[in-house]
């Protein structure tokens, strides 16, 4: 007789986890409380699903902020090579663009769910959609044993619901209570393992609701400090509400605390009505998040990275000699977006209608210093509703890292964002949900 294994949250780590039970021969149940599968991995990489990076692993671990040496053993038995390898054997043509970063061939989302979708049909799993967990059944395992040997193989039953809490002083015992199976509202399914796969806080509306937070802090599992991430910053500066919607490329972005460095990079960003947000500071968000909850942090782009301060400033000179009797505001237009120009010569305490003639050392040093160093002040992150991944979850220091199983709790696993795992933009995190999953699956 087959055993039976329910999976919980139908995103990139329950179905990989679902398709990996399936093969090795398990009766599998996948319940979705949404009305469709994949509903996060449809609007990842802008609707295009930046799957996976396919990079060294040197460069994916250096790209994990919580937890990476947790990934060694899950990543090395699912590289994103393997990934790409997998999903070409399904039938999904894969390419690679800048940074690593790989799409499906067709640029279409919707063309990895549904290679995952024939997988789940070819290896026999049944798929519940709007169906909503409600409880995590366990049982003592001297229950679940007499349970186990009676005979009693219904996959649905009516009866009552059995919960347990526990102390945290039991989390280096040895697993006392095991897995029978999830409750759904009157419903029950029976199941020799659960894998919990629900995905964090972010982006509510695709069904990330925290719910296997909830079930894993009943069953005695520590769930760590949570908040937003790879999410847009809010910044205190007035003035930066003139320069919505202006996006700036090839800029460096440094956040310190002190003389202590927090983030260094370079890229993209963008400004927006409450502050500013891009790749390169969704990248800083990942980073500084922790600290921000605590206190405000100040934050310096520099403008023109790639020009020595030298070098602007004789650029600078020879722009305001050529435009000599032109006001400044126009005179220096070549070297600035325009709707910048005026935030900075506010800024550098510069009239905009002076003369470019009539500008002195001192007023270009200025201008030179808010090039380089142009400041915004970081007051926090924005909320799950904008952010593409939780930061904290379900301790990894309660798993086990080669196979996803609960410490506490036997026949019990969790994979993806409802762990503490988390990473940088760029396929890192779909490939931490595809590697988790694959390896609760294979176990």
């Amino acid at each position: 007789m087959k055993e039976k294994a329910v999976v919980v949250g139908g995103g990139a780590a329950g179905m990989m986890a679902s398709i990996m039970l399936g093969e090795r021969g398990f009766d599998v149940t996948l319940l979705e409380k949404n009305e469709k599968l994949g509903k996060k991995i449809f609007i990842t990489g802008k609707g295009r699903c930046n799957f996976t990076n396919d990079c060294e692993p040197e460069t994916f671990f250096e790209s994990v902020i919580s937890n990476p040496r947790f990934m060694y053993s899950s990543y090395y038995a699912m590289t994103a090579q393997d990934l790409r390898a997998l999903f070409e054997s399904w039938g999904l043509e894969t390419k690679v663009e800048r940074g690593q970063r790989a799409f499906p061939a067709s640029d279409h989302a919707y063309d990895v769910i549904d290679c995952l979708k024939r997988q789940l049909k070819r290896t026999g799993v049944t798929v519940h959609l709007n169906t909503e967990v409600t409880e995590i059944r366990t049982a003592s395992l001297e229950e679940a044993d007499a349970a186990s040997g009676s005979g009693d193989t219904d996959k649905r039953t009516s009866d009552p619901a059995v919960s347990h809490e526990f102390d945290d002083r039991r989390s280096d015992r040895r697993t006392t209570r095991k897995v029978t199976g999830v409750r759904c509202g009157k419903t029950v399914y029976r199941a020799d393992r659960v894998i919990i796969a629900t995905g964090g806080l972010s982006y509510p509306t695709t069904g990330s609701t925290g719910d296997g937070y909830k079930w894993a802090e009943a069953l005695g599992h520590k769930v760590t400090d949570r908040r937003p991430s790879l999410v847009a910053l809010n910044c205190a500066e007035q003035d930066l509400t003139a320069l919505q919607g202006l996006s700036l490329k090839n800029v460096s972005f440094t956040v310190k605390d002190g003389k202590k460095s927090l983030y260094e990079g370079f890229g993209e960003m963008l400004f927006t009505h409450f502050g500013v947000t891009g790749p390169l500071i969704l990248t800083a968000s990942a980073k500084l998040g922790k600290t921000l909850e605590k206190k405000a942090l100040t934050g310096r782009i520099d403008l023109k990275p790639a020009v020595a301060e030298e070098r602007l400033d004789r650029d600078l000179v020879g722009l305001l000699n050529e435009n000599a009797n032109r006001d400044v505001r126009y005179a220096v237009r070549a070297l600035y977006p325009a709707s910048l120009v005026p935030v900075l010569l506010d800024r550098s305490g510069i009239p905009h209608d002076k003369k470019a003639r009539d500008i002195t050392k001192e007023e270009r040093r200025a201008l030179l210093n808010e090039t380089k160093a142009f400041g915004v002040t970081l007051t926090g992150l924005r909320g799950y509703n904008e952010a593409v991944i939780t930061q904290g979850g379900v301790s990894v220091k309660q798993i086990d890292p080669a196979t996803m199983a609960s410490k506490l709790v036997d026949g019990l696993y969790f994979a993806g964002e409802v762990l503490d795992l988390d990473a940088v933009t760029g396929g890192f995190n779909l490939q931490i949900a595809w590697a988790t999953g694959a390896a609760a699956g294979r176990a």
